[in-house]
């Protein structure tokens, strides 16, 4: 599956539109992690626990969105996006969006 942020793909001609697609995923930070963050905010720095959490949602969105555009028929998806926003006090959502295609070489 190709996964491009542009309108086009390079060598390739979207022969067929499937439609708008995402994956999406809600994550809580645990009690443990968010201890580990007020200390942390405190000295200052990175919060790695947050980042590799983030890492892991935006990796899980993408294959939540592939699974949905290869359900659709589509071998391609463009304009691929990320949107995230915090739900509640301790918990973060993360969707991948984009136009499911079908594309074919030049």
């Amino acid at each position: 599956m190709l996964v491009v942020t542009t309108e086009h793909i390079e060598g390739y001609k979207v022969v067929e539109v499937k439609g708008s697609v995402f994956g999406l995923i809600v994550r809580s930070r645990g009690l443990g992690g968010d201890i580990m963050a007020g200390l942390k905010g405190l000295v200052g720095g990175e919060i790695k626990q947050y980042t590799a959490m983030l890492e892991d949602s935006r990796k899980e969105a993408i294959d939540r969105m592939i699974i949905n555009a290869n359900q659709m028929g589509a071998n391609a998806i463009i304009m691929m996006r990320y949107d995230s926003g915090e739900m509640g006090k301790n918990m973060s959502e993360i969707v991948a969006y984009g136009t499911a295609v079908v594309v074919e070489k030049l």
